[in-house]
């Protein structure tokens, strides 16, 4: 749910009609009272907001969401021709910080007390920064998350699929683009959010994490984000 809030509702002022919300839940296959658990359990957490406009209720991301999905959208939505050019090799102390503390400032490990990352990323005080130049193979290798590497591949698998047999964007309804959208982004967001991102000459151009991001850039280039009115329009026509 919030994957789909923050596609379609993440600006201040954006609401999803209760209708409008349950139809785009059950084209997700998600059962009614599954959806209605969800947004009290948000609420409580503090991500979403609802009130009443005469008999429909209105659903928002509140400020503390649209804060979260505002930092998290540069990473799930960006451009794969954009990504940053330079980057720095990082070498830590052995009291230094450690590998979810550097992941925070943004950079990868590669080995103990050794990291990569963006030219950007700020080092902490007392590492040894170099900037780096020609990225051999075996780096490239060395940096990618191991450990989301299954993830990756059998995501790539599905958007390789989807690519080959979705019609045309036209031949979808407003909802049936929404739930896509929807789809796509919570699958792609529950990995690349997971690990700092890679620069450019960082990054293998057979990596999975690689191809999956070119593969939801095509797909959500294809498939643009509809608006609000015209799935609700479209809900009150059917």
């Amino acid at each position: 749910m919030i994957s789909l809030f923050g596609d379609l509702a993440q600006d201040r002022g954006q609401s999803i009609d209760g209708p409008v919300l349950s139809a785009i839940m059950k084209g997700l296959k998600v059962k009614p009272e599954a959806a209605r658990v969800a947004l009290h359990r948000l609420r409580n957490d503090g991500w979403i907001v609802s009130e009443k406009s005469g008999r429909i209720s209105q659903h928002s991301l509140s400020a503390k969401g649209r804060a979260e999905s505002a930092a998290a959208s540069p990473r799930i939505y960006a451009d794969p021709s954009e990504m940053v050019q330079e980057w720095q090799l990082i070498f830590t102390s052995d009291k230094g910080p450690q590998v979810d503390d550097m992941a925070a400032l943004g950079f990868s490990a590669i080995q103990p007390r050794v990291y990569v990352g963006p030219a950007t990323a700020t080092p902490p005080d007392d590492a040894l920064a170099f900037s780096g130049n020609d990225v051999p193979v075996w780096l490239r290798k060395e940096a990618e998350p191991h450990a989301l590497r299954q993830g990756y591949t059998e995501l790539l698998q599905t958007l390789a699929a989807l690519q080959d047999s979705l019609p045309e964007a036209d031949d979808l309804s407003p909802v049936e683009v929404a739930v896509l959208r929807c789809l796509i982004v919570h699958n792609w967001r529950r990995l690349v959010l997971k690990h700092p991102t890679l620069p450019a000459p960082l990054v293998s151009p057979d990596w999975p994490g690689h191809l999956c991001h070119l593969a939801v850039c095509d797909l959500l280039t294809r498939f643009p984000r509809p608006k609000l009115k015209e799935i609700e329009q479209y809900r009150a026509a059917a």
